[in-house]
This record gives C-alpha cells, sequence and structure tokens, in this order.
C-alpha cells in the first residue's frame, strides 16, 4: 500500500536551529522514506550524518557539542524543562547541599572524649596559695593610705586593724585580685567551664571563645575582658557562688532573673561588680572586725560578695529595676555595703536558714506578682543599723563612669 504524503514538518532542532523534515517518499511496510534536512543540508539514509559535507555527526569532538548546547539539551530529554521542574530541581539541590553540611557537622564532645572535670574553689584557692605570686604581690593596695587628719580620725575612730597573722592571707586575695586569665594554665580553664557548665546545667565542655559566654553575662567572646579591676578573684568569687550547695539555688534564682525580658542583666558581669564592691570594703577595712573574730579573711570576703549580690537581687525583684537603673543601684549598694557590713551578712545568714527549712525568706515572695516587701538602704529594720526607716531607692538613669575610677559604682 503506498500513499503519498506532501507534508513539510517544522521542528525545532536540538542547538535551537529549525529542522526541516519532508517525508516525499513511500510508506512501505510501515516504514518512511525521507530525508530530513538539518541546518538546510539533507541526512541519508545510510545513517551517516553530513554537516555541510563534512565529518559524520557521531565524530564531533564533545567541546563542539557542547557548545551547540546539544548534550545539554540530550540530558534535558531534548526539551526545555518547566518552571516546576527547574523549581524541583533547585530545591533537590539545595536538600543535598544542605545534607552535605549537616555530615560535615562534628560534635562539640564525642563519645570518647572526657568532659573538664569540675573544679571546687578550695582546690582553685589551692593553686594560687601554691604559685608564686611574687611580681603581683608588689601591685597590691590592701589599706586606702590617709593622711593628715584622716588618718587620725581613722587611727581613734575607725574599725578595728586586722590582725598581724591574716595579713598574709588578705594580700593573697588582693595578689589574685590582679592575676589575669592565662590560657596555659588548667585550673583557670576549669575554673571557667565550671562556671558555665553550673550555671547552664550541661556536662558538656565550652569552647574557649565564643558567644556562648554572652549567655551567662559576659559583655563579649572572652571573658578575660571583663574581669579589670577584679583579675581571677571576680571569677573565683563565681565559682564560689555556683560551687556551694548552700548558695547554687540562689545563684540559680539570680541567674533566672538575669533573663528577664524586662528586667534581664548581665549575670557575670554582675557578679564582678559585686566582686569589686566586696574589694573596696575589705580595703577600707569595714570587714576587718568580721575577719577578726573568725580568724579568716577568705571566708569572709566569699560570703560578703554572696550577700552584696543577694542584696541587690532583692532589690532588682521587689523594685523592678532595669539595666537603666544598673549605675545608681550599684552606687547605693557600695555605700550601704560599707557602712553595713555587719548587716549584710547576717541578712544572708538568715535567708539562707529560711531557704534551708523550706521556707520563703523574708524579702521574697513565692508569686513574683504579688506585692513584696523592698529591702531598705537604710536599715529600716528595728535594732538594724541606722538610718531613715522605709527608705526606698529611686532611681533616674544610667550611671556611666569611667572605667579607671577605681571604687566608684558602674556597671563593668
Amino acid at each position: 500500500m503506498e500513499e503519498n504524503i506532501d507534508v513539510t514538518s517544522h521542528t525545532e532542532g536540538l542547538n535551537g536551529l529549525s529542522h526541516e523534515r519532508k517525508p516525499v517518499e513511500d510508506i512501505t511496510n510501515g516504514h518512511s522514506s525521507y530525508k530530513p534536512v538539518i541546518n538546510g543540508v539533507a541526512k541519508g539514509h545510510n545513517g551517516k550524518d553530513h554537516t555541510n559535507g563534512s565529518t559524520p555527526f557521531r565524530s564531533l569532538p564533545i567541546s563542539a557539542l557542547k557548545q551547540n548546547g546539544i548534550l545539554q539539551n540530550l540530558t534535558a530529554g531534548g526539551d526545555k524543562p518547566s518552571p516546576t521542574e527547574e523549581q524541583e530541581d533547585a530545591d533537590l539541590e539545595k536538600a543535598k547541599q544542605e545534607w552535605e553540611a549537616l555530615e560535615n557537622i562534628q560534635p562539640a564532645l564525642s563519645e570518647d572524649s572526657n568532659p573538664t572535670p569540675l573544679i571546687s574553689f578550695n582546690e582553685a584557692l589551692q593553686y594560687f596559695q601554691t604559685t608564686d605570686l611574687g611580681d603581683l604581690l608588689k601591685n597590691i593596695q590592701p589599706t586606702i593610705r590617709r593622711t593628715g587628719l584622716a588618718a587620725i580620725a581613722h587611727f581613734l575612730f575607725g574599725p578595728p586593724r586586722l590582725h598581724k597573722e591574716l595579713l598574709e592571707e588578705r594580700d593573697l586575695v588582693f595578689a589574685i585580685a590582679q592575676c589575669p586569665v592565662d590560657n596555659s594554665q588548667t585550673v583557670h580553664m576549669r575554673v571557667l567551664q565550671t562556671i558555665h557548665k553550673r550555671l547552664i546545667g550541661t556536662r558538656l565542655d565550652c569552647p574557649r571563645y565564643g558567644p556562648h559566654w554572652e549567655n551567662i553575662g559576659f559583655q563579649g567572646t572572652d571573658p578575660a575582658t571583663d574581669l579589670r579591676g577584679t583579675g581571677f578573684l571576680g571569677l573565683m568569687h563565681t565559682l564560689y557562688f555556683v560551687m556551694d550547695p548552700e548558695t547554687l539555688p540562689l545563684a540559680r534564682d539570680i541567674y533566672k532573673l538575669s533573663q528577664h525580658p524586662t528586667q534581664n542583666f548581665p549575670f557575670c558581669v554582675m557578679s564582678i561588680n559585686m566582686t569589686r564592691i566586696a574589694l573596696q570594703v575589705l580595703r577600707e577595712e569595714a570587714l576587718s572586725k568580721e575577719c577578726n573574730r573568725r580568724q579568716q579573711v577568705v571566708g569572709v570576703l566569699n560570703e560578703f560578695y554572696v550577700a552584696t549580690f543577694l542584696h541587690v537581687y532583692q532589690l532588682w525583684k521587689t523594685q523592678q529595676k532595669t539595666i537603666a537603673d544598673s549605675g545608681f543601684v550599684l552606687k547605693e549598694v557600695e555605700l550601704f555595703a560599707k557602712k553595713n557590713p555587719k548587716q549584710m551578712l547576717r541578712r544572708l545568714e538568715v535567708f539562707l536558714k529560711e531557704r534551708q527549712a523550706g521556707g520563703i525568706p523574708r524579702g521574697m515572695s513565692p508569686d513574683p506578682q504579688a506585692p513584696q516587701p523592698s529591702p531598705s538602704l537604710g536599715g529600716s529594720r528595728a535594732g538594724m543599723g541606722q538610718g531613715s526607716k522605709g527608705k526606698e531607692m529611686h532611681f533616674t538613669g544610667v550611671c556611666d563612669l569611667p572605667p579607671d575610677m577605681e571604687g566608684e559604682a558602674r556597671l563593668i
């Protein structure tokens, strides 16, 4: 059966050029004899392609095929992909890249490695007691230098002097306050790791530098840059706070308040300020009487640091203070601490006893929204110091003092 077909079809070539097909031959036994024309050149029946009468098509170099876009079209099936297919390909490629990136992520702590062990305050203190701090001891200023009438008045009416057997321990405290963080010292690194773990509640180590330090209240990625004025003693006090079983719950309460949406503050920076206040009170010999009574300096200073932090915590929480009030809060707390060191220590003692007994310490409430009595800086309780009763603090701005003004209240 023969059938003449005189149809000329034009299809788009693989490389974007026109393919002209003229099936003018008879269709016999289901076969059509025609000569497709590619770019104006006829293709023979013998299966050999000729382009402009030159080399066979299948022997073209790969580079030529790539330039003509033929390989790309063959790979894509000869049809231009639809926008949906392109989107699917893009999504697939993106997922592949994300998976490859996920495979490259290494855990911070492998199963085979051991986390850095926690360090106690006493172990860290023993390290400093057995370390040569001679160079640092040369630069300490353990007392306020007074001259003239001020010296006479202090001698006659001021607090008692520290006993001679306690001078070495006092000097050690001020030497530690001159000591910077040393990355090569294992004890220094363990102190940092312990503070982070106890506050966050993790057993995993963290990198020496990074934004995770900002999460616990340092100002940057390196805690060492925040220790001006207190040196390593600032970290030692925080270590004591989080490692003592009696004070750890209080430390976590304060840390929780520091994360409050509106009353937030940098926990570790505030802690360093508590150390600075405690050091200044010790330097002015306001703690000498208590140190002489208990025959120790480090223990009294640790408790006074916690007592100062407790005082700030209660004021901050009950009076709804914010970071804008920090400068004035610190200034007033420092003045109160210098005048009433015994009262500060007594308040801490009562607070811890009531908390240990399972009760609600005075000045606190189980309902944070409920009205709470505010601790007064003027000593409003009967028989506890002097000053106007029920005196409240009112802060109106930020106290932003130069960092070299030692002894002045500031949020470092």
